[in-house]
């Protein structure tokens, strides 16, 4: 699946970090770059002339595809790109995944508008402590809360062009106090994220064994954080830690299933919950970002303003 990492050819006017760079491909089928990083999974990545970048692992990495490959380039030579492969999750049958889904219209529709459409596996504290600055929030400001946060107290990450940071580590956090959080614009979230670090910090939570637990025990522990609910734990339970049946239900996904599946009647949260549980099978957080995605695209076509996230 992955071509030999190449060098950059380096010219007398190349830097040091860009005669060190190193690029590799990745031959996959449908998967929709584009759709993946910017469908409100993840929150680190930009987009320039057709070019995705972002701090993973604590690696800058830029991503570019075309008919066959998804191509990566680092600004430090890499001698195992399974960080990568285990982020983007390359090794997934996607098609596998998609037939898994409920034969209905809603859900044939939303396969179609958002092919290729994948989820990531992202480090789980990074994927935590972004959902609880989340809250109340649209997606353009979570990444400007995410990107001064890094960029503020985060170590810095070699990279060929602007600077470059890595997600602060709960350590990192945990040192600093609650004035210093709200500087990064975050608000009433600081103290949650400081408590969340600190209790990780710690020990007293050990994120490294969520995934030995059921899933609803693995809700319950993060749901006990400061500022975490339902709907956050979810999320993190899905990008975080791989729970393919966690169904996070936001006010985007709420619309879905009351237009789609219930005739726009006013369900309750409970219900609808109880009923995404059951009804989109064993791969039910992938259903969830294609009902997710599609429905925000289909509002932005009708140039509707974009509620945010709950």
């Amino acid at each position: 699946m992955t071509a030999p990492c190449t060098r950059s050819i380096s010219t007398s006017a190349a830097t040091s970090a860009e005669s060190a760079a190193c690029e590799t491909r990745f031959a996959v089928r449908d998967y929709d770059l584009a759709a993946t990083l910017d469908c409100g999974q993840a929150f680190r990545w930009k987009q320039s002339n057709g070019r995705w970048s972002a701090v993973v692992s604590g690696r800058w990495v830029e991503l570019w595809r075309d008919a066959k490959y998804i191509f990566a380039r680092t600004a430090a030579p890499q001698s195992d790109w399974r960080w990568l492969e285990n982020y983007l999750q390359l090794p997934v049958d996607l098609a596998a995944v998609l037939a898994t889904f409920p034969d209905d219209e809603p859900m044939r529709r939303a396969a179609a508008a958002c092919r290729g459409l994948r989820l990531l596996r992202q480090e789980p504290w990074e994927c935590l402590a972004s959902f609880i600055l989340s809250s109340t929030k649209q997606i353009v400001q979570i990444r400007q809360i995410v990107a001064t946060l890094c960029a503020r107290h985060g170590s810095s990450a070699l990279s060929l062009g602007e600077p470059a940071f890595a997600f602060p580590t709960p350590a990192q956090i945990a040192a600093l106090n609650e004035d210093r959080l709200r500087e990064c614009k975050m608000g009433f979230r600081a103290p949650n994220l400081l408590t969340a670090a600190r209790l990780i910090d710690s020990g007293k939570l050990d994120l490294g064994g969520i995934p030995e637990l059921e899933l609803a025990e693995a809700r319950a522990r993060l749901v006990a954080l400061r500022g975490v609910g339902p709907k956050i734990a979810d999320c993190v339970l899905l990008f975080g830690f791989g729970f393919p049946t966690a169904f996070p239900v936001d006010v985007w996904v709420v619309k879905a299933l009351r237009r789609f599946y219930f005739r726009n009647r006013r369900v309750s949260l409970p219900k609808l919950r109880q009923f995404s549980a059951t009804h989109f099978g064993p791969h039910g957080g992938y259903a969830q970002q294609y009902l997710f995605h599609s429905i925000r695209r289909d509002e932005r076509k009708n140039f509707r303003p974009a509620p945010a996230r709950l």
